[in-house]
């Protein structure tokens, strides 16, 4: 956070993560949420699963805590409940996941505790339930800009609409490095900014100043099998070059 002002910060800067901790801190009493909730990390979750497993007696040699933590944070970033896991399911392990899941969830609550995923869905919450909060901060935040927009889920998403009700946005992201799909990220944000944000000026960044052309070429010969892009022609003024 930089501070340009005495009276009041005018400019943050932070993830996704840290704002909504920030943000639920300030406006827990909206959610009926205590402001002194703890932030279960990696290892806190881990210990509530497998404890969960072993009431509900499911075996870690069929399926590990690891695993079962891994599909419930999915499950979050795509804003599904526990009974929705249960049924859309197929098999006995993601009943179970369902199961325990749904026991999780409630072993948070009664620990004034909250994980990564939760402090964006809550965030979420806050904003859907309360339009004097959603004005507030559609207000305080005149403009927004998001880096590494390909990679953001669908509460991150929602958040950004939230705060850019204004529709003073910036994003900065390319549809060709997104990676993060296995953790919840929807290339659809980016692919579909334009028909969101259909009043947005584009500006494609198409010179690259680190590899020569060979690698650019052989790059875009490979990228350009991808269905869901965007086209672009990368080059450079450096030329030569191994070749690949």
């Amino acid at each position: 956070e930089l501070l340009l002002g005495s009276e009041y910060p005018r400019l943050w800067l932070s993830t996704f993560h840290s704002f909504c901790a920030r943000l639920l801190r300030r406006e827990a009493p909206l959610l009926n949420l205590s402001r002194d909730f703890v932030i279960y990390d990696s290892t806190d979750q881990l210990s509530v699963v497998r404890r969960l497993m072993k009431k509900l007696d499911v075996d870690e040699r069929i399926t590990s805590p690891r695993a079962v933590l891994s599909r419930i944070s999915q499950a979050k970033n795509q804003m599904k409940n526990p009974e929705t896991i249960r049924q859309e399911g197929f098999g006995f392990r993601e009943e179970q996941i369902g199961r325990i899941y749904k026991q999780y969830v409630r072993a948070l609550q009664d620990s004034n505790a909250l994980d990564f995923d939760d402090l964006l869905l809550r965030a979420v919450s806050l904003f859907e339930s309360s339009e004097s909060a959603r004005t507030r901060y559609a207000n305080q935040f005149r403009y927004v800009m998001v880096d590494e927009y390909q990679d953001t889920n669908r509460p991150q998403y929602l958040l950004i609409r939230y705060l850019a009700a204004h529709r003073n946005l910036c994003v900065v992201g390319d549809p060709d490095q997104s990676i993060y799909r296995w953790r919840g990220a929807d290339l659809r944000n980016i692919l579909d900014f334009e028909e969101d944000f259909p009043e947005a000026t584009t500006v494609v960044l198409e010179r690259n100043y680190r590899s020569t052309q060979v690698i650019l070429d052989a790059a875009s010969s490979v990228i350009n099998h991808n269905q869901g892009r965007k086209d672009k022609r990368l080059w450079t003024d450096r030329s030569g070059g191994n070749a690949v």
